[in-house]
């Protein structure tokens, strides 16, 4: 599991992940704890963290978002 921490533009952020076909991980919304989205991942939590950070950031609003990206 990974949680993505922003006040921010979640909607999009559940949308790029939900959504995301690379192959190497999956990500499927769970909840929502506060300003916390909890994805369930396949594969190892600490690197999909990272891959959903580039993700973001590689948006055109997700370079100015303020964000946390961690393994829960």
């Amino acid at each position: 599991m990974i949680g993505i921490s922003s006040a921010m533009q979640q909607d999009a952020i559940k949308d790029l992940l939900n959504n995301y076909d690379g192959g190497d991980f999956t990500y499927s919304f769970k909840e929502k704890q506060g300003i916390k989205l909890v994805f369930d991942v396949t594969g190892d939590a600490a690197a999909a963290a990272t891959k959903a950070k580039d993700l973001i950031k590689a948006q055109s609003w997700g370079n100015v978002l303020y964000f946390q990206a961690a393994a829960v």
